[in-house]
């Protein structure tokens, strides 16, 4: 079985855009053929739990990944940084051989 973690940041971030929106399951995860490298990440905030979606818990929050994303996805660790003046939620996936210097994409 695959196994997808969500670092204590990253589920506050989650909690709280959330409760900003008023609903919410949690966050969805889906990949997608795209940028220089091959894929980037799509995320999206879930009201219910698809057929295609693999549901993971951590620290309280939910995270949906897409079925078909579960291999390339397996041992991901869903971070939520501060870096200056941005925010952004990264992705720590040991599957990606690559990823392109801006960072929106990767390679398996």
């Amino acid at each position: 079985m695959a196994n997808i973690s969500i670092s204590s940041a990253a589920a506050e971030q989650i909690q709280h855009v959330l409760a900003e929106r008023g609903n919410g399951l949690g966050l969805r995860v889906a990949v997608k053929p795209s940028g220089c490298s091959g894929y980037s990440y799509v995320l999206d905030i879930a009201d219910e739990v698809g057929a295609n979606d693999v549901p993971f818990e951590d620290h309280g929050v939910k995270v949906l990944v897409d079925k078909e994303a579960l291999t390339m996805l397996d041992g991901t660790e869903v971070d939520y940084v501060s870096e200056g003046l941005n925010r952004y939620f990264r992705f720590n996936n040991p599957n990606a051989t690559d990823e392109c210097g801006c960072g929106e994409s990767f390679s398996v």
